[in-house]
């Protein structure tokens, strides 16, 4: 049964009005973030639970509950039947027990011999990756955010909804495969002033890596300029070539509590649960206490019991058997795609590394297939689905006037391969239907 979880002190609550409680001193601040509140019910919650408060606990009076009780009514339906712990509201920063296997998997793989290890203080459980990356914006500072373009094409939302940071955009260059060399890195951070950078890795939509000694120069960029680095690694399952079994930020971070360093996963992709909606943060406790306070207003947190089921999932011999199996499977449907789109006349500008995507150029194509948008409908007609490249062009509020990457698509290699050919025809079907207009 899951435990309830003691008050985490690293993080001061600064109430917005009169403090609902006693307010923790002596905080150790994480660079680029800040003080979150947790919203009433929640923290009044949240303090009954830190003085042995259970559900079932007989000595308690929950008078201050928003929630209706889940006991069985006379003449109602009768009860879906589970465990009793699983129809109430999971704490907001996630269950203590997944919290600490989240720890134990990231420990396991990426902190063999390090002293400083990860424990359940350093894990927030979100319902979701978008929720995770959601509950990061909405605990940074007023600082200049940079992000890469292009990237994931729900930062763009994410970036233009909260108004405390400036996103600063850098623009990746498709002659150098979308790479960005630690010293470009070092001149954006000091020339841009960032506060934070955040970034997938591997990157949706290119499939471009950072790994090895550049993702550890990354890692001592940030440490030495205070310089939050937000890693979104939900696609860290997905290498390829003669790589590591999986890749994260975290094998590099020197002190858990101290270097300003997140690392955003869940069972989304790298375990293939995607209805799950199960994701979490990895970092320092002072950071992990502001995002599950911003939890507490943004979404209330992550579903109780597939939080329980998802414990299993991280057992490091079963995630082993995992990410041996995707990268087997993974990698052949990565080779056809790339050969099949090079026979139609596609430019792949940057071979993907990681991740199920491919970031094709049309610039070599019929002029009538060039734009984007003018492919994507010409593409459903066949009833083929690709997103168009500009949806990639992380543009918050459209501050920039100009539009990127009309000419490319991505392409995903995530479906069976039944499905992938079956793609590769429709594409072929069109491009012959260009003879007969």
């Amino acid at each position: 049964m899951y435990a309830p979880q003691p008050a985490d002190l690293t993080l001061s609550l600064s109430m917005p009005q009169q403090p609902l409680g006693p307010v923790p001193t002596g905080t150790s601040r994480i660079p680029g973030f800040r003080s979150v509140p947790r919203t009433g019910v929640i923290h009044v919650m949240h303090r009954a639970q830190t003085l042995g408060f259970t559900p079932d606990h007989p000595e308690w009076a929950n008078l201050g509950q928003g929630a209706p009780s889940t006991a069985q009514l006379p003449d109602a339906p009768q009860r879906i039947n589970c465990d009793a712990w699983d129809q109430e509201y999971a704490p907001v920063a996630g269950r203590q027990d997944l919290r600490m296997a989240v720890a134990e998997f990231y420990n396991h793989f990426h902190r063999q011999g390090q002293r400083s290890k990860y424990t359940w203080r350093n894990v927030c459980i979100a319902p979701g990756g978008r929720a995770a990356l959601t509950r990061v914006a909405a605990a940074l500072g007023n600082i200049n955010l940079g992000h890469f373009i292009p990237d994931y094409t729900a930062y763009e939302e994410l970036l233009s909804v909260f108004r405390s940071f400036t996103p600063i955009p850098i623009r990746l260059d498709p002659a150098t495969a979308y790479r960005t060399a630690p010293s470009i890195l070092e001149r954006e951070i000091v020339s841009r002033g960032l506060g934070a950078l955040l970034a997938s890795n591997p990157s949706n939509p290119t499939g471009r890596l950072v790994a090895g000694e550049e993702l550890r120069q990354w890692v001592e960029l940030s440490r030495s300029y205070s310089c939050a680095l937000i890693m979104d690694e939900f696609y860290s399952h997905y290498l390829y070539g003669k790589r590591d079994l999986r890749v994260s930020a975290a094998e590099f971070v020197e002190e858990v509590d101290k270097d300003p360093v997140l690392v955003v996963d869940g069972v989304t992709k790298n375990w293939r649960y995607p209805g799950w909606r199960v994701g979490w943060i990895v970092g320092p406790s002072a950071v992990i206490e502001a995002v599950a306070s911003a939890g507490s207003f943004l979404d209330g947190g992550a579903n109780h019991p597939l939080q329980r089921a998802a414990i299993k999932l991280l057992s490091p011999e079963g995630a082993r058997r995992e990410i041996a199996a995707i990268k087997t499977e993974f990698s052949n449907k990565r080779d056809y795609l790339l050969g099949e789109l090079a026979r139609l006349g596609f430019v792949i500008e940057a071979v993907p590394e990681g991740g199920f995507y491919i970031w094709a150029s049309l610039k070599a194509l019929p002029e009538e297939f060039r734009d984007a948008m003018v492919f994507f409908e010409r593409a459903l007609e066949e009833k083929v689905i690709v997103v168009p490249g500009v949806f990639f062009d992380v543009n918050p509020d459209r501050r920039r006037p100009h539009s990127c990457y009309r000419d490319h698509i991505r392409l995903s290699f995530g479906p069976d391969m039944e499905e992938l050919r079956r793609g590769v025809t429709g594409l072929e079907r069109m491009f012959r239907s260009r003879v007969r207009r």
